[in-house]
């Protein structure tokens, strides 16, 4: 089931390596730049991080942001 065209999407996703407040702004600053994102939430504690955006995302771009931010995206 898709999400209706006006309804914004949120996704979780689990980062390895965040253990600090500017590991959790390092993340959001990278992954805030894909395009479509309106906002991003990390929590170094859990390793989660959400995402709300107006559409799906590609996973290899969220992967991507990630990796330039100095952590890993798991699965």
């Amino acid at each position: 089931m898709t999400a209706p065209a006006d309804q914004p999407v949120t996704t979780t996703y689990k980062v390895t390596g965040m253990t600090c407040g500017h590991c959790e702004g390092a993340v959001k600053e990278e992954i805030s730049e894909i395009a479509g994102v309106t906002s991003v939430e990390a929590a170094a504690a859990t390793g989660l991080v959400t995402v709300v955006s107006q559409a799906p995302l590609d996973e290899e771009a969220v992967r991507a942001a990630v990796d330039e931010a100095g952590y890993e995206l798991v699965g």
